[in-house]
C-alpha cells in the first residue's frame, strides 16, 4: 500500500468520524430540545394537550433519517448496493469495449 492510499483512506476515515460525531450533536441537541418543549408544555397546560409530542415526532424521524445515513443502513437497496452497481456499470462498460 502507498502513501497516497494510506493518505486516502485516512482521510475518509477522518470524514466518518467527523459525520459520526455530527449525528450524536444532532441527537444531544435533539434530547435538548425535546425536554425543553415538553417542560414548556407542562407549564403551560399540565399535559392537558401534549403537543410536545410533534416535535417529538418531527425530531425522530429526522435523526432515524440521519442515523440510516450515516451508519449505512439502507432499507431500500441493502448492505453496499451502491457500490455493487457502480461495479456492475464499469464490468458492462469493460464488455461493451471489448466487442467493438
Amino acid at each position: 500500500m502507498d502513501h497516497s492510499e494510506k493518505e486516502s483512506k485516512y482521510f475518509r476515515a477522518k470524514a466518518r468520524v467527523v459525520e459520526i460525531k455530527k449525528f450524536y450533536n444532532s441527537l444531544f441537541s435533539s434530547l435538548f430540545t425535546i425536554a425543553l418543549v415538553a417542560g414548556i408544555n407542562y407549564y403551560v397546560n399540565e399535559w392537558r394537550s401534549p403537543w410536545f409530542l410533534w416535535v417529538v415526532f418531527g425530531l425522530g424521524i429526522s435523526l432515524v433519517f440521519k442515523g440510516f445515513k450515516i451508519f449505512g443502513y439502507n432499507a431500500l437497496f441493502g448492505k453496499n448496493w451502491e457500490q455493487r452497481k457502480i461495479k456492475e456499470f464499469l464490468e458492462q462498460e469493460d464488455q461493451r469495449e471489448h466487442w467493438k
